[in-house]
């Protein structure tokens, strides 16, 4: 693969990150307002943005790693593994936005669900670690530079989606409940995975 086209893929894998970063800046910005401080809900974008970088960047590898030995099972199951975890997050989201706020659940500010959704965007990307074993790449030195480029757009486009939920959000959320709103998105995706393997 040249640099362009690293580049591209690289967009490419960020965009569920960044869609699911604006879901969370809308509801973040809905919910809980300003309860907590800048400096607070600062870091809690940050590490959510660290953590979908981190493992958009570290899918490929493990694909990358485990395709002599785990490729059938890999390309065979991850897609079913994805769609899962996001039908799971979206579908609660869903019956959630149907409740009472003080029973309502879901948190992107958690560490657990951060981890859960960053999880969920990423295991899509087990499939490129494959291409890149079957273009080229036989050493572990040559993936340094994009896996690290995937992992910094990864990042930056999560960055922007939670600024833009918190801008937004207001708009949005006058024409619908965020948690509805967030949960269709979610199960959109896991269905856009699934759909995309199942019939490639």
């Amino acid at each position: 693969m040249n640099w362009p086209d690293i580049i591209l893929l690289a967009i490419a894998l960020a965009m569920d990150c960044f869609v699911v970063s604006i879901v969370s800046g809308i509801i973040v910005s809905t919910r809980w307002h300003c309860n907590a401080t800048l400096s607070k809900r600062e870091y809690r974008a940050l590490r959510m943005a660290f953590l979908f970088g981190l493992f958009q960047a570290l899918m490929p590898l493990i694909g990358w790693l485990a395709i002599s030995r785990f490729q059938s099972y890999l390309t065979a199951f991850d897609h079913w593994i994805a769609f899962s975890l996001l039908a799971f997050i979206g579908g609660k989201m869903i019956v959630e936005s149907f409740q009472k706020e003080k029973e309502q659940h879901f948190d992107p500010r958690r560490l657990t669900t951060q981890l859960l959704l960053a999880v969920a965007t990423s295991i899509d990307a087990l499939a490129v670690g494959i291409s890149f074993a079957c273009t080229g790449y036989t050493q572990l030195s040559q993936l340094t530079l994009p896996l690290l480029i995937i992992g910094l757009v990864s990042f930056f486009f999560s960055i922007l989606g939670r600024h833009l939920g918190r801008r937004f959000g207001p708009t949005i959320t006058k024409r619908m409940k965020p948690e509805l709103f967030g949960g269709i998105i979610l199960v959109s995706i896991g269905i856009k995975i699934l759909l995309t393997h199942l019939y490639e």
